[in-house]
């Protein structure tokens, strides 16, 4: 599993930054793609992929301790499709 913190380490080595300013650029891209996903807004990131909302609709379920049918609500998703070299 690779964090935050792990991402912000390699691109400071890399591109010559402070850990602290590379923290920032990355929590920095995370709330970008964030605040366009509630906006509903599709962001594609070239080479990588693309998140977007989706809308999943009401649907019937089962409660596995009873095995009675619900109604599950409406909800909405981010979903991240991969790109090509991914």
């Amino acid at each position: 599993m690779t964090t935050t913190n792990e991402i912000a380490g390699k691109l400071a080595s890399e591109q010559s930054l402070t850990k602290a300013q590379a923290k920032t650029i990355v929590e920095s891209v995370f709330k970008h793609i964030t605040d366009a996903a509630l906006a509903g807004a599709e962001t594609s990131i070239p080479s990588f992929g693309k998140f977007k909302i989706k809308d999943t609709p009401e649907r019937q379920g089962r409660n596995p301790a009873t095995g009675a049918t619900i109604k599950i609500a409406a909800s909405k998703k981010l979903t991240f499709t991969p790109g090509r070299a991914v």
